[in-house]
């Protein structure tokens, strides 16, 4: 699968995961992906830590349910309604999680690149993120990313001291089938804005 493959194919994973474990030489080359992603003044600052344990994932997703009511009920009935088909989580059908983590501290305070855009940092472990999600679909491996969650409960579960914070939790395994259209779409909470949309020319 060449790199426009992979991007068209993406997904965003939650319920076609099939309940097997990735294997841990296709986890690495995944994470191997991940790590040669580019980074301002080369700090490289994320960490990849990899949970499997059952206990570990189930306590997470007892919280990410708990968020996840949280959300349901804040929104207007039709936004409700529309919602509520819609999985945000794959943590224990995955059988793995890989917790990405950005250390703003990582390569001192004058780092290449990042002195008048902070956020560069932050925008470096995207980039990691990001192929490590084009990596594992062209392993045939899904990967769903969960953002409804607590940062300092995921800090104490995982044990996170420091400067590093935990910015992205990413469920990761076998699939049966990516979706053709992703579920935000299929499910109509939004759909996608044509590239004509998105393009301007020479100014705003």
């Amino acid at each position: 699968m060449d790199v426009f493959e992979a991007i068209a194919r993406r997904r965003d994973v939650r319920r076609e995961f099939t309940g097997d474990v990735v294997a841990d030489d296709v986890l690495w080359r995944v994470l191997q992906a991940a790590h040669r992603a580019p980074s301002v003044g080369n700090s490289q600052p994320w960490d990849f830590v990899v949970v499997r344990e059952r206990a570990t994932l189930r306590r997470f997703a007892e919280h990410v349910a708990a968020r996840r009511a949280d959300f349901a009920a804040s929104l207007p009935p039709d936004r409700a309604a529309t919602f509520d088909p819609i999985r945000i989580e794959g943590i224990e059908t995955s059988g793995t999680g890989v917790i990405v983590t950005y250390d703003d501290a990582r390569g001192g305070e004058h780092v290449l690149g990042r002195a008048t855009v902070r956020e560069t940092g932050l925008l470096s472990v995207a980039l990691a993120i990001e192929n490590l999600w084009l990596a594992a679909t062209a392993e045939g491996i899904g990967v769903g990313w969960v953002s409804f969650y607590d940062e300092a409960f995921l800090r104490d579960l995982l044990g996170v001291d420091g400067t590093p914070r935990p910015v992205a939790w990413l469920c990761v395994g076998p699939v049966e089938a990516l979706q053709d259209v992703p579920d935000l779409e299929r499910f109509g909470w939004r759909p996608r804005r044509p590239l004509a949309d998105a393009v301007r020319w020479e100014r705003w």
